[in-house]
């Protein structure tokens, strides 16, 4: 058991590692599919600002997709791996609350975004002629910012809780990053109706916006199953597949996680979930995409032959 002093404000992370052999190669391992998460989020961004094939209102969005990412990434991991590597738990209140307040932020903001690029699917597949209309450039600036506003409104809203939560027992979160349902064991009040709040939180964030993807993405697989052009047929089906799939990582870790009763949650078992959609989804997003996308790899192609160019 950690031994902590009560007069200190700081939180001890318990982390997620044992600190053996077994710990660090895992830590490497995670390092290893941070740098490429950094790598692969940063080249997309680059090229999708810089080649005018992609700019499109798809697009725009997934450039934010991977700036949420690079973010989500860089929010967890380089704090994981100090705490690790340095033998040192412990994290400051101020540094808890930044970190829950972009966590919050980002799952909230990029669960709204993921349901933008739905529609922007649905209205391309279902809708065609009216999507200058409806994805218009401003249009796709409206669901940007509204992402991020509803997205740090929430998370204001928590963090501001979380911090003023009384914590009379020890201050060791059983995780390893300050997640406000690891938090509230620690705390000497009933919390019953701030879990409650988180589960209505989640559920208008996460859940609905799930639930609404689901039925864009039905509409649209009946409307490409209409289409007569076979090669319409397997681009459409390209395009939406992959975003399943990358909806899939990334919502279904996050709702088994949050909408569980509290009596079937275990703090390692939320901690393994965790590594899905903080660790592992930012880095297979922009592989995905990349690798499952024509024009982004036509993009790639591009740029190589210019770098080629310049070399010559």
């Amino acid at each position: 058991m950690e031994k902590w002093n009560q007069t200190s404000s700081d939180f001890i992370l318990l982390g997620l590692l044992p600190g053996n052999q077994t710990g660090l190669l895992l830590m490497i391992l995670f390092l290893f599919v941070f740098f490429v998460a950094v790598l692969g989020n940063l080249t997309m961004i680059c090229l999708i600002r810089n080649d005018n094939r992609l700019h499109i209102p798809m697009y725009f969005l997934l450039s934010q997709l991977s700036l949420m990412d690079l973010m989500y990434i860089s929010n967890i991991v380089p704090k994981m791996a100090f705490n690790f590597l340095c033998s040192e738990k412990r994290i400051s209140f101020v540094g808890c609350g930044v970190q829950i307040f972009f966590f919050v932020t980002l799952a909230g903001s990029e669960g709204l975004l993921l349901a933008s690029m739905a529609y922007d699917r649905y209205v391309a597949i279902c809708h065609p002629l009216h999507y200058p209309i409806r994805m218009s450039k401003m249009m796709c600036v409206k669901m940007i910012i509204g992402s991020w506003i509803l997205g740090s409104v929430n998370s204001l809203a928590h963090t501001v809780y979380a911090l003023h939560i009384p914590y009379c027992r020890s201050r060791a979160i059983k995780h390893f990053f300050c997640d406000i349902p690891a938090m509230l064991p620690l705390a000497c009040v009933d919390t019953w109706v701030y879990e409650y709040m988180v589960f209505v939180s989640t559920s208008l964030f996460l859940l609905f916006p799930f639930l609404g993807i689901t039925a864009s993405y039905g509409q649209v697989l009946f409307a490409v199953s209409r289409m007569c052009s076979k090669e319409g047929r397997k681009k459409a089906f390209t395009t939406c597949s992959t975003h399943l799939t990358v909806v899939t990582f990334y919502y279904a870790p996050f709702v088994y996680t949050y909408l569980r009763p509290k009596n079937l949650r275990s703090p390692l078992g939320d901690k393994i979930l965790a590594v899905f959609y903080t660790i592992l989804t930012p880095m297979l997003n922009p592989i995905i995409y990349s690798l499952r996308n024509k024009e982004v790899l036509g993009a790639m192609k591009r740029v190589l032959g210019m770098f080629r160019c310049m070399k010559n």
